[in-house]
């Protein structure tokens, strides 16, 4: 049985690792990347017609009694090659890759099998086994590049806690968030919820229907009634509100420190003019 599936690499390397791998059924698998056809997007070239009366025929030959496909003589030294090549790719590739490959000797040789039947033959000529190698050494490449990071640690997430969850989705919400706006979101009962460290749960009474329960974080409530405590008026002022509710603070009495007269600095004194000392000038 031949099984055709179209799989993204990002799935592949998702959900197929090295322990999958390791069971030894996915290397029963040839896989190949697949590129765009440009031929598609032209619409002035046709695929070209497949007779497949030969394949049919080929087909009823093979079922028509159990048959045993063998080697021919001039296929046995590429068949060498072939081993070789698995056995070395098996040594050299590492483990989280060489597991995807290692069947690659037994691929080979039933895609020649496939190639001899549809030529209703019994031998696997030279020519068939080369063929059937250069389509497994393709699926080869292909598979070493797709497994490139499979020896890799993946990172994976650390998962968020409960209360982690719920301080996410009060902070979301404002700061305060409903029953109905965290617990479904969150997958816990309102009994954790209510028991988590720093979470506050008070009750909203509404005109209809039970009162809402409401969460939210401790450090929010505490900053809440901080903010609701009456201000304190220092003395000498007096405290008024106008007619928006807003709170005006005026000065009974505003007495300025006295301020003490600046004494003017002494001017400098000039240095008088020297006496001339000299008799005999006022003679000349």
């Amino acid at each position: 049985m031949v099984l055709h599936c179209h799989v993204t690499p990002s799935d592949w390397t998702k959900y197929v690792g090295e322990s999958e791998a390791a069971g030894g059924s996915y290397n029963r698998i040839l896989p190949f990347l697949l590129g765009s056809a440009p031929m598609l997007d032209d619409d002035r070239v046709s695929l070209p017609e497949v007779d497949g009366r030969d394949l049919s025929d080929a087909y009823g030959w093979a079922t028509a009694r159990p048959r045993v496909i063998t080697l021919a003589e001039d296929a046995r030294p590429l068949w060498r090659i072939v081993r070789r090549y698995a056995r070395i790719l098996g040594e050299t590739l590492p483990e989280g890759q060489a597991v995807f490959i290692e069947r690659t000797a037994e691929q080979t040789l039933r895609v020649a099998a496939c190639l001899a039947a549809s030529e209703c033959s019994e031998h696997i000529t030279d020519e068939m086994l080369s063929a059937a190698f250069t389509l497994v050494h393709r699926s080869v490449q292909d598979a070493v590049r797709i497994t490139k990071g499979a020896t890799s640690p993946k990172v994976k997430r650390q998962p968020l806690s409960l209360e982690d969850k719920v301080r996410a989705r009060i902070e979301m919400h404002g700061g305060r968030a409903t029953s109905s706006q965290i617990l479904p979101y969150v997958g816990a009962t309102a009994v954790e919820v209510r028991a988590l460290p720093g979470i506050v749960v008070t009750e909203e009474r509404q005109r209809v229907g039970r009162p809402a329960v409401v969460f939210s974080l401790a450090d929010d409530s505490a900053r809440d009634t901080e903010r609701m405590k009456p201000e304190v008026v220092a003395a000498g002022q007096r405290a008024e509100t106008d007619g928006n509710g807003a709170k005006v603070v005026s000065m009974d009495a505003y007495r300025p420190e006295p301020t003490q007269a600046t004494e003017p600095a002494p001017e400098p004194q000039r240095s008088k003019p020297l006496v001339d000392s000299n008799p005999f000038r006022a003679l000349l």
